[in-house]
């Protein structure tokens, strides 16, 4: 606080690598971080209150006299309407709070006369510009000087905005309405939380990270507790705790179902799609999390609000800080720290339920951390990269506005405090608001229509804060109870202890379950699971979902198996898709009527053949295995021998059917998943994997295709029966299926480029002139590409009308042949005649000339129709070649 008086002030923020203030405009621009600098001496006014926790009395009178003169609000500047209002507005608001609370204590601060009340009036009228949508929802910027929509505003035009951003309001607004008795700020605060509660998802009850300010549509939907989403539901619970308004405790009650029923994985949290909340929407988390075990202990739910604190203390006890991101393995995602003080705000929360000296402990390795690697001449400096301690010159307002408050009150006694910290709610930036407020002002209706609310079967939904006598029924080992099991959560490798075999003094119960080993199918393996406590959900794309539950398992030794189980699950699954993360494969039907217009995304395998190199792929007929799961010895060999066999997912490991089916005599395998309406357009690339041994002998390809994928294949045998398929690394073009085929008359050679073509074109033309010049030459009429519309005697022969045997003898005898293919014309220039010579067989001629006159009117298509369908096909070639997993 001193470097900042002494090196940056008036500025936003202190440079503590080089010892200068961060003013906007003069430094890089870092993005949107730099949205919440707005030239009003950001750091100062968001550490007001902080000094009064920490006893500063006079630095504080001091700091307030600065804010009051120096301070200009009305600058031209756009700034984060989120960012500005819960630091700058809560800033003056808290420091509002402890002002009037020091001056009636009769000590320091008997000259205010509500003069940071006056300046967050004025701040709070300059933010409601940022309100004037059709949803109520803010515009997520605004011009402090001009507004929103002002020709010189330099903002207005964004149409989306985050659910924190827009539902972060209420306790600041309401809390301005209640000090001055203005209540607009508060009805515009709960319009914007009304209008979130109506576009959440009905079916989950869960919202997304981003939303449209004009239409209410969900633009990003994954749904989580961290970036983007986290305080809505932090203000939720807490505008009940301060306004007494039981809508918001019904409402935070319903979201707190769902986040509990899909996001909550004890202990990770992890993001999931509103629509379909059984499916993880990524496989990492951000730090911001770490605020949600303190939000479950003002809720009253301890017992996960432990287990997610525990795991994210053991992150921070490898890395020495949490990662701005880290993975469900516990590896870094991303790798910077801001010195945010999200777990800290936890650590205090669990000490106040709990009285557990572990969180002391926990707070001081954060301050040796801090002072240790953080720590640089002119303040604390953010880590660049936790990995290898670099720092970046940054040190954000609410490293003072919040990890000092939260630090100081974890370790403070009652008597090193000049007030009673209980009589105050925190907001989301540590900014202190006076309970008192709830019956102060009471401009609103106290009750809001929550509408569709259902009452939720859940005991755990109490109307009183909760009581640390109930949650903890005098019992100090209770939250160590339920830490042990995850002390080991993080590490990379998880010795097993002796204590499994003392226990059995050699009397050899069964080593516990391996991951590598374990098989969904197999009822003893669900019930070695079952007994760890460590439950299998079946997600609805056909993927299992494993969670532990340490309280479930039968006994400490199982739990403690179960974790390891888990630790190996994730460990192998992580290392296969590093090992082996493969591009999506093709599918494609070539046999007639598809000819290769039909193309299948399919999914790779892990084992088998590698068709990325054997650039033909692998082309056959299919057929229908029996046994249909492929999962015993196949029992129609005769119809699966030298073609690709079909057969279902499910019931046996991917391996085990490649196996099988190969021993049959099959050149290639199809799984089809068996989860009804899968496709891939909905569902990420799916990829087999082995059986955890060795895969060397399975030398065919196998792909896998979703259950709408491969109902096509299964439609299309019902109706022409043999049905012919090219498994590929990528789709190829007719011309390269074809080659060495005979080729359908409306197939163009798509490596046929114009200019050859003009230039063959031009010299048939003058072969049809000078018939007696033509070379001699065979000529398969197979090769006939195209005829123009209304040409009679076309030699072309029906492409599914002609066995190889056909095709051979339609060729035209090589005597005295003259090489004719049909030439493009001007417009109404009368069509040279294809002249037949002597030799020519005459009566082959007129055989063929009847057949192909009612087929070819059937595919006869224009040469600009064909050239346009090929575009088409090679832009969806290009498209599944771009396609990532």
């Amino acid at each position: 606080f001193c470097s900042l008086q002494e090196h940056a002030y008036p500025a936003d923020e202190l440079m503590p690598l080089t010892c200068r203030g961060r003013v906007r405009g003069q430094e890089p621009s870092r993005g949107d971080v730099d949205d919440a600098l707005g030239k009003f001496s950001l750091t100062l006014i968001d550490t007001l209150d902080t000094l009064v926790v920490l006893n500063k009395t006079k630095e504080f009178e001091e700091a307030v006299k600065k804010v009051i003169k120096d301070v200009n609000l009305d600058n031209d500047i756009v700034v984060s309407v989120f960012e500005t209002n819960i630091r700058v507005l809560g800033g003056l608001l808290g420091g509002h709070s402890v002002a009037i609370m020091l001056k009636e204590k009769g000590e320091h601060m008997q000259w205010y006369n509500g003069e940071l009340l006056h300046m967050a009036k004025e701040l709070g009228y300059k933010l409601l510009p940022a309100f004037n949508t059709t949803s109520g929802l803010p515009y997520p910027r605004v011009n402090l000087k001009f507004g929103v929509r002002h020709p010189e505003a330099r903002t207005g035009t964004e149409t989306d905005t985050c659910t924190a951003c827009a539902g972060t309001l209420i306790l600041e607004f309401a809390a301005l309405s209640r000090f001055t008795g203005t209540s607009i700020f508060e009805e515009y605060a709960r319009k914007a939380l009304d209008f979130i509660w109506e576009k959440r998802q009905r079916s989950s009850n869960l919202v997304g990270v981003t939303i449209n300010i004009h239409t209410g549509d969900w633009v990003r939907k994954d749904s989580g507790v961290g970036a983007g989403i986290d305080s809505y539901y932090e203000y939720l619970l807490k505008a009940y705790v301060l306004l007494g308004d039981d809508s918001f405790l019904e409402r935070f009650n319903t979201h707190y179902d769902a986040i509990m029923r899909y996001i909550s994985q004890p202990p990770l949290l992890l993001d999931v799609h509103i629509h379909k909340p059984m499916l993880n929407a990524r496989t990492w988390m951000d730090s911001l999390l770490a605020f949600f075990p303190g939000l479950q202990v003002l809720k009253g739910d301890i017992r996960p609000a432990i287990e997610t604190h525990e795991m994210l203390y053991q992150v921070i006890k490898k890395h020495n800080f949490l990662p701005e991101a880290f993975t469900t393995d516990f590896r870094v995602h991303w790798a910077q720290h801001p010195l945010r003080p999200e777990f800290a705000e936890s650590t205090y929360f669990l000490y106040k339920a709990t009285g557990d000296p572990y969180y002391l402990e926990v707070g001081k390795t954060l301050i040796e951390n801090l002072n240790k690697y953080a720590r640089v001449p002119c303040g604390f400096a953010a880590m660049k990269d936790v990995r290898t301690g670099s720092h970046e010159d940054r040190m954000d307002s609410f490293f003072l506005a919040e990890m000092f408050k939260y630090l100081y009150l974890l370790f403070a006694d009652k008597e090193d405090m000049i007030f009673d910290i209980e009589d105050y709610i925190f907001t989301t930036e540590a900014h202190l608001l006076p309970l008192w407020l709830s019956t102060t002002n009471q401009t609103i209706s106290k009750k809001n229509t929550t509408t569709e609310y259902t009452e939720l079967d859940d005991t755990n939904f109490d109307w009183t804060c909760p009581n640390t006598q109930i949650l903890f029924p005098n019992d100090p080992m209770f939250a160590q109870s339920i830490r042990e099991p995850l002390k080991n959560v993080v590490d990379k490798s998880c010795p097993r202890g002796i204590s499994r075999a003392e226990e059995s003094l050699g009397s050899g119960p069964k080593p516990p379950l391996r991951a590598r080993d374990f098989m969904a199918s197999n009822p003893e393996h669900l019930e070695i699971l079952k007994k760890m406590g460590v439950s299998l959900i079946h997600l609805k794309d056909g993927r299992v979902q494993l969670v532990q539950h340490a309280v479930q398992a039968a006994s400490s030794l199982d739990a403690e198996d179960g974790l390891r189980f888990m630790q190996e699950m994730i460990e192998l699954s992580s290392q296969q898709q590093k090992e082996q993360q493969l591009p999506p494969r093709a599918v494609q039907i070539v046999s007639h009527p598809f000819f290769g217009r039909v193309v299948l995304t399919a999914g790779p395998a892990q084992f088998g053949m590698d068709l990325s190199k054997h650039k033909a792929g692998t082309r056959g007929f299919v057929a229908t295995i029996k046994p249909y799961n492929g999962c015993s010895e196949i029992t129609n060999p005769e119809a699966v021998k030298e073609k690709i066999a079909l057969m279902q997912r499910g019931q046996c490991m991917f391996a085990e059917k490649a196996r099988n089916i190969q021993k049959a005599g099959a050149i290639g395998g199809i799984v089809i998943d068996d989860n009804e309406g899968s496709s891939s357009d909905t569902a990420p690339l799916f990829q087999m994997a082995g059986d955890g041994k060795s895969t060397d002998d399975i030398t065919i390809p196998m792909l896998f295709l979703f259950n709408k994928e491969g109902n096509i294949i299964l439609d299309a045998i019902r109706e022409y029966e043999a049905v012919e398929v090219l498994l590929s690394d990528k789709a190829k073009d007719r011309a390269t299926i074809f080659k060495g085929k005979m080729i359908p008359n409306y197939i163009i050679d798509s490596n046929l480029e114009m200019e050859n073509m003009d230039q063959k074109l031009s010299e048939n033309d003058s072969h049809k002139q000078n018939p007696e010049e033509a070379p001699s030459g065979s000529q398969d009429v197979g090769a006939v590409t195209e005829e123009p519309q209304g040409a009679e005697g076309s030699e072309v022969p029906d492409p599914g009308s002609l066995s190889a045997a056909d095709t051979d003898s339609a060729s035209v005898p090589t005597s005295n042949q003259d090489s004719c293919i049909p030439g493009t014309h001007e417009a109404g220039a009368p069509e040279p005649a294809c002249p037949s010579g002597d030799n020519q067989p005459q009566e082959q001629q007129s055989e063929t000339e009847s057949n192909s006159k009612a087929t070819w009117d059937k595919n006869v298509q224009p040469m600009e129709s064909i050239l346009a369908d090929w575009n088409e096909d090679i832009e969806a070639f290009e498209m599944m070649e771009k396609d990532e997993l």
